[in-house]
């Protein structure tokens, strides 16, 4: 009499669908794309029917010692309840559960030391691989953790030559200058975000360089750094006014940075679009239903965090691969609406 206890094998399924036992286990253990760089499309569907047939139970514990991987990729951001990273790390938690790959997720507070130690923490729990969103331009950090041959990738942020998934930031600056200067505004002012983060960086650099080609210079005065939320572009925007007076554009590297200079404004009466266009970027979901609606820079998050999480699992199997610009696209709302040019 059979010995209905006994568990279902990979030798098997195999034995049952006349192929190899590692092509079962490829098969099983990939995602649909990958499966097919192992079997045809015939095989990988008898596989899995008979894989759902048997009931067969993958065992993550001896999975491991085979490969010496964890299954486990860690994630560090700076805050968890910002927009863009909560946005980007679905799009990472997406794609590691197609890949049948576990996540989670740490605040690092975009604190160097915080850093340090919540990476340590994370690589204690056996990871296999990290994802930074909270990358620092100019740090040693990611440079040493290279060296000791750690295996990440950075999302919306870029730093030296490390692999990462960001938007092409640089582009995205460049679409605001083209809208601002094509209807005639010349006096532009840009809150450039923090100075250790490459999204600020290259966004400035972007509307400054398509500024300059265009014969207008944007002087220091009128690039002023702070927070990428609310009260940072406030601030921000008031020491930019006490500076040089208003300009007629602002272009804030951040969402919630435009909403703050747009309160800045409303305060001293200074007329939204007319007296200024206001422009922000990543079209988070609050721009489109502001009083004044913001006109921003769409940056597509999840799919960076889709690309990021596909990037790692690649450098992992061995592959080579290579950093990844995803395309911005200007929206265009109410809040530059006067810089629309007239048809």
């Amino acid at each position: 009499m059979e010995n209905l206890s006994r568990p279902v094998t990979l030798r098997m399924i195999a034995d049952e669908v006349g192929v190899n036992v590692s092509t079962v286990s490829r098969v099983i253990n990939a995602s649909d794309a990958e499966a097919r760089r192992w079997a045809s499309g015939e095989v990988i569907e008898r596989i899995r029917s008979v894989v759902a047939e048997r009931g067969y139970q993958r065992n993550p514990q001896a999975a491991s010692l085979r490969t010496r991987r964890s299954g486990l990729v860690g994630v560090l951001v700076p805050r968890l309840q910002d927009f863009v990273l909560a946005t980007i790390y679905e799009g990472i938690e997406e794609a590691a559960t197609e890949q049948g790959i576990s996540t989670f997720v740490t605040n690092s507070l975009d604190i160097p030391a915080n850093q340090i130690a919540r990476t340590e923490i994370m690589l204690s729990r056996r990871v296999d691989g990290l994802i930074f969103g909270d990358a620092h331009a100019g740090e040693p950090f990611l440079d040493e953790l290279a060296e000791r041959g750690v295996r990440f990738v950075l999302v919306s942020r870029r730093s030296g030559n490390h692999i990462s998934a960001t938007c092409d930031d640089v582009m995205g600056g460049r679409l605001v200058a083209e809208h601002l200067l094509s209807s005639g505004r010349r006096d532009i002012g840009i809150l450039a975000g923090q100075p250790y983060a490459s999204t600020g960086i290259d966004r400035t650099a972007g509307i400054v360089q398509a500024c300059r080609e265009a014969g207008i210079e944007i002087p220091p005065h009128r690039i002023v750094q702070g927070g990428f939320d609310a009260p940072g572009g406030h601030e921000a925007a008031v020491r930019m006014l006490e500076a040089g007076g208003c300009p007629d554009a602002i272009f804030a590297a951040n969402d919630f940075a435009a909403i703050g200079a747009m309160g800045v404004l409303r305060e001293r009466g200074i007329a939204v679009p007319d007296d200024v266009a206001v422009v922000g970027y990543n079209d988070t979901p609050l721009a489109a239903e502001l009083p004044i609606p913001l006109t921003t820079v769409r940056s597509p998050m999840h799919e960076i965090g889709r690309q990021g999480l596909d990037l790692l699992v690649s450098m992992l199997r061995g592959d080579e691969v290579e950093s990844v610009r995803l395309a911005p696209e200007l929206i265009l709302r109410a809040s530059s609406a006067s810089a629309v040019p007239k048809m």
